[in-house]
């Protein structure tokens, strides 16, 4: 019996593409960082192989530790100084990267729903951001944090997408086994992964990435505005 519900946040509950989004995120970052003296180039280098290196995480530890090892070693450990200013960031100016948004959505309305319905709701967005980036983010989709019963973050995250083992470590945290559960994102690679360990999928399409080309037909899809409509019929437990 489904009790629980997954939702990744960009492409999904935010409707917008990643190459919007990345343009809208460095152009606001650099901003706040080059009269710092920060090279952009070099910093948006180092970024990368941060985000490269949380990918790459298998649990050994949590993300946050994997980016900021592996960033100081592009920028050296003076860069370390840097956590508290892009944590200010993240609050402040990178709300600016809001309009990579391509429509105006409020999703309180249906997660506020589901959860009188009596569902578990998760945030499983990439947990390659800290969580007051994530916060902004879900402020731009009408949401906080508060209303998942769990986030995952790159602070307490060890794992990524598409790594299964992510999805193992959201269940066992939870509580809830994988055919208790559905997931719901946009990207075919990242997303349905947890069909792997037995999740229910849906593949939201409207701000779909797919740069692998993977065929789509053997996960149930659609629009969001159906998922939706689907959600709607979900029976209180």
């Amino acid at each position: 019996m489904l009790t629980t519900i997954l939702f990744d946040l960009d492409g999904t509950l935010a409707p917008f593409v990643q190459e919007d989004f990345i343009r809208c995120y460095f152009r606001a970052l650099t901003a706040r960082l080059a009269p710092m003296g920060y090279d952009g180039e070099k910093l948006t280098a180092a970024l990368w192989k941060g985000v490269a290196a949380m990918i790459a995480n298998d649990g050994q530890a949590t993300n946050r530790q994997a980016f900021w090892a592996c960033f100081t070693q592009e920028m050296g450990i003076q860069a370390l100084a840097l956590e508290g200013i892009l944590n200010d960031f993240y609050a402040q100016e990178f709300d600016t990267a809001r309009q990579a948004l391509r429509e105006t959505v409020d999703r309180a309305p249906l997660l506020h729903a589901l959860r009188k319905k009596g569902y578990s709701l998760v945030l499983a967005t990439n947990p390659i951001f800290p969580a007051v980036a994530v916060e902004t983010r879900l402020g731009w989709v009408g949401l906080t944090a508060e209303d998942f019963d769990y986030v995952t973050t790159y602070e307490n995250s060890r794992r990524s997408k598409p790594n299964p083992g992510y999805y193992r470590d959201i269940l066992e945290h939870i509580g809830r086994r994988p055919e208790e559960c559905l997931m719901i994102g946009n990207n075919p690679a990242d997303d349905m992964a947890a069909a792997q360990l037995g999740l229910e999928v849906y593949l939201a399409v409207d701000c779909m990435e797919n740069p692998e080309g993977l065929p789509i037909d053997g996960f149930p899809h659609g629009s969001f505005q159906a998922l939706e409509e689907r959600l709607a019929q979900l029976p209180p437990l």
